[in-house]
């Protein structure tokens, strides 16, 4: 059966309204979780948390003397790493037979001592007295008069047996003297590192003593 254009018109013909723009009959998620005191409860669980989850991180921390060992590694094995390339290039200088083995012991034997010295003499949070009875206020000043003396010390007497000794001292000595030098001008603040290396540099001059 055929349809009539008018029929299939009055099909395809569709009533236009305008939106509903009341606002909601009902509640709100907001209203019903306001209503239920849900973020009341949220910032009170939270609040809870807080506090664990900081007993957490305390738990987890590292203890100051662990912090300290560690740290004294750290910079003792890049002292006998030092050492062990001071040893090296020594013996290269005097055409000596290398023996690696025994490169090996005297950068162990000199780990062990930096890291008793390191221990002992580098500030650290967890040790500021160096010197019990002496003011906390003094102690850097005694750290600093330490490394200064031991800086000015190491650096001329590396200078002196370098020029005046033999090649059997020097190959024995200027490895640890030279690591005791670097290290003790790291640890000093700007003006005395500048004032030290400037009294090695007098003391080079006036001896009249060469590098190398």
């Amino acid at each position: 059966m055929v349809r009539t254009r008018k029929e299939r018109k009055a099909d395809n013909t569709i009533k236009l309204q305008q939106p509903d723009k009341s606002g909601p009959t009902g509640a709100t998620l907001l209203e019903l979780a306001q209503e239920r005191k849900l973020f009341e409860e949220a910032d009170r669980k939270q609040g809870t948390r807080r506090p664990k989850e900081d007993d957490d991180d305390e738990d987890a921390a590292i203890p100051p003397t662990v912090d300290r060992v560690m740290d004294a590694i750290l910079w003792t094995t890049s002292l006998a790493m030092l050492h062990f390339t001071f040893d090296l290039l020594v013996q290269r200088q005097y055409a000596m037979e290398i023996s690696w083995s025994q490169i090996a012991t005297r950068t162990v034997q000199a780990f062990a001592v930096f890291f008793l010295l390191f221990y002992v003499l580098h500030p650290h949070s967890s040790s500021p007295v160096l010197l019990p009875g002496l003011p906390v206020r003094y102690q850097n000043h005694l750290r600093q008069a330490i490394f200064f003396a031991t800086s000015i010390c190491t650096g001329c007497y590396l200078i002196y047996i370098t020029n005046e000794f033999g090649y059997m001292a020097i190959l024995k000595r200027s490895p640890p003297l030279g690591c005791l030098w670097i290290w003790s001008v790291f640890e000093l603040n700007l003006p005395l590192a500048v004032l030290s290396l400037a009294c090695a540099v007098g003391f080079l001059i006036r001896g009249g003593y060469t590098i190398g």
